[in-house]
């Protein structure tokens, strides 16, 4: 569909006029110069770009054994083989570009020659409801950007893709990064596809962004184009677990309509993490329940925020209650049971394990530092 222009005249004291053209994202040119709509406000489509967030691991070094596995909030890795790469907040310890105060850093454990059906990446699932705006898989498919910053031990083509939620329609891209050990920043633009299925405005997966540690023949198509095929990498990128030691390190992660990447967008530490919470929550259990038969012990919960669906639901430890007056009781072991009044802004849990309650009375938590691990992930 061909932009829509409008030209709004602007009478200056001087009464001259000036002309604004406006295209249908709402960028435009204001007396020769290029101007954004709404610069601050909601632009980026990736949460927690800047990496700023980790609840799971607040920093520490993780090697993911296991495929689709969460690591810093909203990102997580997908793996064929176990233990190839570790995963941490600021690896390494080197400064981070100029505006950010952490990335995401991925360090290969060996010399992995990859096979044919293997794939290692780095991954963001965006909601539907979150990207539904850019309509694709219609006639009005928008074209978006993509812009990060980047850093590599190896130089040379890198490679990544944008997928659909059933991974049965992608787009191979490459990026080249010039100088080992040096931040780079990069940008990608992509045309919005008119084929392919994509959910919609739904709280299921919207669109999948890839980037590629390491991807053989299956999984790898030629770059610049959508295809009807898995390809989670472009052909011939280059693979960080082939090299031992290598690094691969991100921040400033950004997609966005439009054909070209604007300034990174920056958002409050509170509204990150909310929006975080969104998808993963890690709050402390505290307060007063009561007991529903001699072994469990019910109490409600309130999360953070609504999630984006029921959550499954685990504790860190177990759980010492108290009647105040005669006794503690211990789980034998970390349990929690979503019962049925369970949903996505409350949720009542009912813990079991313990020995010797008395049914109907109410207990209060006597330990500190216990919290749920309450995941509603796409």
């Amino acid at each position: 569909m061909p932009a829509l222009l409008k030209t709004t005249q602007i009478q200056e004291p001087s009464s001259a006029s000036v002309n604004l053209t406006l295209d249908a994202n709402g960028n435009g040119t204001f007396a020769g110069t290029s101007v954004m709509s709404s610069p601050y406000t909601m632009r980026n489509k990736i949460i927690n770009g800047a990496m700023v967030i980790d609840q799971r691991n607040a920093g520490a070094s993780v090697t993911p054994t296991t495929d689709l596995t969460y690591l810093l909030d909203r990102w997580l890795v997908g793996l064929t083989q176990s233990s190839k790469f570790s995963v941490q907040q600021n690896a390494g310890s080197v400064t981070p570009p100029s505006g950010f105060s952490n990335y995401l850093g991925c360090t290969s454990l060996s010399a992995y020659s990859v096979l044919t059906a293997d794939s290692f990446r780095l991954s963001q699932r965006i909601e539907g409801f979150n990207f539904n705006d850019c309509a694709w898989g219609t006639a009005s498919a928008v074209t978006i950007t993509l812009s990060f910053w980047v850093r590599s031990s190896l130089t040379g083509t890198f490679g990544g893709s944008l997928t659909n939620s059933a991974q049965n329609y992608s787009y191979p891209f490459t990026f080249i990064i010039n100088s080992a050990n040096t931040w780079e920043q990069k940008s990608v633009t992509i045309v919005g596809p008119t084929a392919g299925t994509w959910v919609g405005g739904t709280n299921g997966i919207g669109v999948i962004l890839n980037f590629n540690l390491g991807a053989g023949a299956t999984y790898s198509g030629a770059a610049g184009s959508w295809s009807a095929n898995t390809y989670l990498s472009a052909t011939g990128a280059t693979s960080v677990v082939g090299t031992n030691g290598a690094t691969f390190y991100i921040t400033g992660v950004q997609l966005e309509r439009g054909t070209v990447a604007t300034p990174f967008e920056y958002r409050n530490y509170q509204q990150e993490l909310a929006m975080c919470q969104r998808y993963f929550a890690l709050a402390p259990i505290y307060g007063t329940g009561i007991a529903c038969t001699t072994t469990t012990w019910d109490c409600t919960f309130a999360f953070p925020v609504p999630m984006r669906a029921t959550p499954t639901m685990s504790a860190n430890t177990t759980v010492t209650i108290t009647n105040v007056t005669t006794a503690d009781y211990t789980q034998s072991s970390a349990n929690i049971n979503t019962d049925v009044n369970t949903g996505s802004a409350t949720s009542h849990l009912r813990f079991g394990n313990f020995t010797g309650l008395t049914a109907g009375n109410i207990y209060q938590v006597r330990n500190g530092n216990i919290y749920v691990n309450a995941s509603a992930e796409l």
